[in-house]
Parts: C-alpha cells; structure tokens; sequence
C-alpha cells in the first residue's frame, strides 16, 4: 500500500486488461442485499474514491438509507483490471467505494458529508501512508445535480476547513466513469477482518454544524 506511483499513465501505456470481470458480485455481507444492478426503482447511485477502499465502504454501508455498497475501480483505462494491476499506477484506476441509495430516507448531501468528513481532502494522489494515483480524493458524479451538490459541498467545506486552518481542498469532481467490481475478498473488508486495516476518519473539522 505504500509508495505507489503519484502520476496517470497515458491511455496508450495503460495496461491492457481483459475482457471478462475479475470477479462476479454476490450479496453484500452486512446489509444482504444485492451488490449489483439491477438496483430497486428510485434509488440513485453515488461514486467517492476517498483512499483505501476498505475503510471507506464500511462508512457508508453504515448509513441509514442506504440499500447496497460495494468497492472497486473507475478513472482508469484498463478494462476489468485486478487489484494488483491498479497497484502498479498503470491502469488509471482509482479505488473507489459505491453507494446504491434511496433519495427519499438519505440524501446525496449527507453522503457527501460523509465522504468530507472521514478522510484528509487537503490530499489527493495519497491518504496518510497510503500514497499512488488509485488514492485520489475524487468524486464521480452520475447527473448535472450531483456534480453541483458536490461542487458546492466542496466550496462549503473549504471554508470550514480554511476557518480552521487548515489547507487547500484538492478533490476533483469528475463525471462518473465505467466501473469494475473489486475482487471478493476486497468487498465489505472490515465485515471479513474486524481489525483489519483503516486510515480513515480524518474528522477533525465537521462539514456542518
């Protein structure tokens, strides 16, 4: 998890990949819901790569609201990579965690609080120790709503941040991009291994009052 590249490769030196998934999900281990689509009718789906993805699912799949989280990798260029392939920096990849959630008992605002909250944005290509471009603080909005939600979050945010003297928020808001489901020993990690590895919960400063 350490010393990971700190720059995209092109498209073109990107790894090739392959044309069948890695690993086909299951049901999630916590919640005992399906962790792909077809999703139930209105829920939304809302993609935040925050670091290591094992702490960062765990967060959310905690929420009230939210109907199924899973992990895995987007941003990148090569198709169905594994995990040690997005090690290596030359997919493009980022880890990311997934949130499957009805609108109607939790809002995109409260997740993105979350998302603020439990890691260190002030940081982009790493999270404390863990440092490579599959750590970026980015958020993968799904509709022109999502992307001013989170772009105004991350406004609201700074200032918070600013008051407290702290540094200048990095995270990108970037359009939603393919996605590639984890391995399955990677999904709902803190479930498997109860003291298993986290950096999150940076929390020094709260999103709101």
């Amino acid at each position: 998890m350490f010393g990971r590249p700190q720059h995209l490769p092109d498209p073109a030196e990107a790894l090739p990949g392959r044309d069948e998934p890695v690993y086909v999900p299951g049901v999630h281990r916590v919640l005992g819901t399906p962790m792909a689509a077809p999703y139930p009718e209105g829920t939304e789906i809302a993609d935040f790569g925050l670091g290591c993805f094992w702490g960062a699912e765990r967060f959310f799949w905690s929420v009230p609201g939210v109907y199924t989280t899973a992990v895995g990798y987007t941003g990148g260029f090569t198709p169905n990579p594994t995990y040690q392939e997005v090690c290596t920096g030359m997919t493009g990849h980022n880890e990311v965690a997934r949130v499957v959630f009805f609108p109607d008992q939790v809002t995109y605002r409260e997740l993105l609080k979350v998302f603020w909250e439990v890691h260190d944005p002030t940081q982009f290509m790493r999270q404390g120790n863990d440092i490579g471009t599959q750590y970026r603080s980015e958020i993968y909005v799904a509709s022109a709503e999502q992307r001013q939600q989170a772009e105004d979050s991350r406004a609201q945010y700074q200032a918070r941040l600013s008051a407290a003297g702290f540094g200048e928020v990095v995270t990108t808001v970037v359009d939603a991009d393919v996605w590639y489901f984890a391995e399955e020993y990677h999904q709902q990690y803190l479930d498997q291994n109860p003291m298993g590895y986290c950096n999150h919960g940076f929390c020094q400063v709260a999103f709101d009052e």
